[in-house]
């Protein structure tokens, strides 16, 4: 075996790429997150992590509401700009082009032209070093009607990507279906004969 250490590093293959949105002085702001992911089912839980200076955590601070917007591949430069700009110099919601609406939270602003947007409710903010781990309670989801297949959600049609770090930092689509989840390891039980 050849393993090199590289020391502590963030790498997670893949890491999503999520919108967060939040209203900011009573505007619609939007930042890019790579880090976060589901973190419970009942009740529906998500977290993201942010540095605390972040414009965007202004407007969470001020209305413990946040959303979780999934950008499709046709939203890629958009998504990077949001990542590499800040709401405080720049009106990313204006420059992006995005169409905002709201749900029930009033204070969510998320983004028509994704696929998949998730009015969130901040819960806990966890202060982990140099980000704030905030884990929301996902209080409606709302998905593009064209991405649906027989009434549920298809990744075929939502087209989400993927953030990679490493040797080049890049977004990358999703490749093609590798086996049937929650089926393909059956093949390894012993009464399969493999073992």
């Amino acid at each position: 075996m050849d393993k090199v250490k590289l020391g502590p590093k963030t790498l997670v293959y893949p890491m999503p790429s999520f919108l967060v949105g939040a209203d900011v002085a009573g505007k619609p702001n939007f930042m890019a997150v790579a880090w976060g992911g589901i973190v419970g089912e009942k009740p529906p839980m998500i977290c993201v992590a942010i540095r605390p200076y972040r414009h965007t955590m202004k407007g969470i601070n001020e209305t413990g509401v946040f959303s979780v917007n999934i950008p499709n591949e046709d939203q890629v430069v958009e998504a990077d700009f949001c990542g590499i700009e800040s709401g405080a110099k720049y009106d990313k919601t204006a420059i992006c082009g995005f169409k905002v609406f709201y749900g029930d939270l009033k204070h969510a602003p998320m983004i028509e032209q994704c696929p998949v947007n998730l009015e969130c409710k901040l819960e806990h903010s966890i202060n982990v070093g140099s980000h704030l781990l905030l884990v929301g309670s996902i209080s409606e989801t709302f998905v593009s009607g064209d991405c649906l297949t027989e009434g549920k959600p298809d990744v075929a049609k939502i087209r989400p990507f993927v953030y990679s770090v490493g040797l080049r930092g890049e977004y990358i689509g999703l490749g093609k279906t590798l086996a049937p989840a929650f089926n393909a390891g059956r093949q390894l039980k012993p009464e399969a004969g493999n073992c």
